[in-house]
Order: structure tokens, then C-alpha cells, then sequence
């Protein structure tokens, strides 16, 4: 298939009736070379105990799935009671040393559905009676209309069949900006978001936002998904910045290469290579 074909087809959603939301498979993350057992600045830390004690487990970055058993799941590194136990469902109080608000969820996968809880930058608190020993992913949430780093942090990096976890087609433009809503935005985005049937192709995600009351915009903000209307099925985008000539970064799946990341800089327009309307999540 030309690469011209395979770029329409980043704009493809999948329906309400091609696959469940239930199917929940996440590839786990290796563990991360810097996680030491000491909370360092810049880390999101757990502790097996309440008020910073026991042993604990540091962080960088946001994690969906800890893993549950052995040898596979992240665990307490620190000395102390609970070293070498996994940290999923398993911690009683955090230490946020990060430059962003962190939110603890109940379930994998940054599922807010059931319970979360938020933790501002520099905060040591208690895990809330909900959460402790019930805490199976963390996401640190950037504040409104600051810069995101562009990065390729999508789970289905090269793979271009099958069906996301949030109902859309793995390796296209929908894929990757319903990814970077949940994991950057921190909103638990799917293809029936809000009540909505589908939100289906990227051309129509700006109809499904007006039926959910999602704010649509005509100028972009950092957090947004920037849509292009034109063409058969459209295109959508992470904005990552707003520069102060008034164009814009975005982060992208399958437009510059097929089923591949790319980074441009960008204005509001028309064109194929332009975006005329802003979906703001939050």
C-alpha cells in the first residue's frame, strides 16, 4: 500500500461495536535504571508505610502498570519494612519530588473511573483510606497551557494492526492523541468518551466534542488536540507548545511517515499541513 493511502488511514477510528474497552493489554516497562531507593529530586516516590516510612520505591516519569508478582513488578528498593515487595496495591503514603501535580489512580492504565487522588509538586501526604494498599498507576499531570516535551512515549510504537485499550486503531493519528490526552493530560479519553456512540474518525472528533461539551477553539493552547477538517477522514495532533510568533509544536502519529511519530512546528489554517480547530480536554 502507497504511503499517501496509509497516512488517510491514520485519521480511522474504530466503531462502538469493533472492540471493547475492556481489552487492556499494556506492554510492561522495563525498570528504570535510576530507581535507586533513595528519593531524589525530580522522582515521585512510594512508601510502604504511612507517614514516609518503610522502605520505598522512586520513580521517574508516569508508570500505567506496575506489575504484580515478581521478577516482573517494580518494588521497594529502599531499607525498610516492605524492601523487595511490588509496589502495586501495596503503598500507604508518597513523596512527591517532581515539578508536577501527581495523580494516583486506583486502577491501571490511568483509568480515573472508580478513584484517584492528586499530589502538588513537593507535597509528603498519606494515601487516602480509597487508595492505600489500592494504588495500580501514577501520571504526573502538567498544568494547563504549559509546555509538554515532545517525545514518542506512544506503548504501540510500530505496530499498525489491531485495537488500542481506548477503542481506536493502534498506530494512527486517533491512537496516539487519545493516548497523549489520558497519559499527558491526564484525562481518561476513549472512543465513547463523554456518552458519545464513537468519536470515530479525526474529522469528527470536533462534532463529538460540541455533543459532549468538550470546548472547541480556534487558536491552540498547550494540552489541546489540534484538528484538521480537510480531507476524506481528517487528522488530529498533540499541541505540546504555543511559540510567541503564534505557531505551534505538535506531536503526531502516522503524517510525516506512516504509523510513525514526528514533531513539526505548525500554524492555524486550512491546508493539509495546517490546523483549524482546537479540542481542549481540560
Amino acid at each position: 500500500m502507497k504511503r499517501n493511502v496509509l497516512r488517510i488511514l491514520g485519521a480511522l477510528g474504530v466503531s462502538a461495536l469493533a472492540a471493547t474497552l475492556g481489552l487492556m493489554a499494556t506492554a510492561m516497562p522495563a525498570q528504570a535504571a535510576s530507581r535507586d531507593g533513595i528519593c531524589d529530586a525530580g522522582e515521585f516516590c512510594y512508601y510502604f508505610g504511612s507517614t514516609q516510612a518503610g522502605s520505598l520505591s522512586d520513580h521517574v516519569g508516569s508508570l500505567a502498570d506496575y506489575g504484580a508478582t515478581q521478577p516482573e513488578c517494580y518494588e521497594y528498593k529502599g531499607a525498610g519494612s516492605g524492601q523487595g515487595q511490588c509496589v502495586k496495591n501495596n503503598a500507604a503514603s508518597v513523596w512527591n519530588r517532581t515539578s508536577d501535580t501527581v495523580r494516583v489512580y486506583y486502577n491501571s492504565d490511568y483509568n480515573a473511573s472508580y478513584a484517584f487522588q492528586d499530589f502538588a509538586p513537593g507535597v509528603k501526604a498519606n494515601l487516602n483510606s480509597t487508595l492505600t494498599r489500592n494504588n495500580a498507576s501514577h501520571q504526573l499531570i502538567a498544568a494547563p497551557g504549559t509546555a509538554y516535551p515532545a517525545k514518542d512515549d506512544y506503548p504501540y510504537k510500530g505496530q499498525s494492526t489491531g485495537i488500542d485499550p481506548w477503542n481506536f486503531y493502534k498506530g494512527q493519528c486517533t491512537s496516539f492523541a487519545a493516548w497523549a490526552v489520558r497519559s499527558r493530560v491526564g484525562v481518561p479519553f476513549h472512543n465513547q468518551y463523554a456518552g458519545q456512540a464513537r468519536w470515530g474518525n479525526a474529522k469528527e472528533w470536533v462534532a463529538a466534542a460540541g455533543r459532549a461539551g468538550v470546548p472547541v477553539y480556534n487558536n491552540p493552547r498547550a494540552g489541546d488536540v489540534a484538528v484538521r477538517l480537510g480531507g476524506t477522514y481528517g487528522h488530529v495532533a498533540f499541541v505540546t507548545r504555543v511559540n510567541a510568533n503564534g505557531t505551534f509544536e505538535i506531536d503526531e502519529y502516522n503524517y510525516v511517515s506512516a504509523d510513525r511519530y514526528s514533531h513539526r512546528t505548525v500554524s492555524v489554517g486550512t491546508a493539509n499541513n495546517q490546523f483549524s480547530k482546537f479540542i481542549r480536554f481540560k
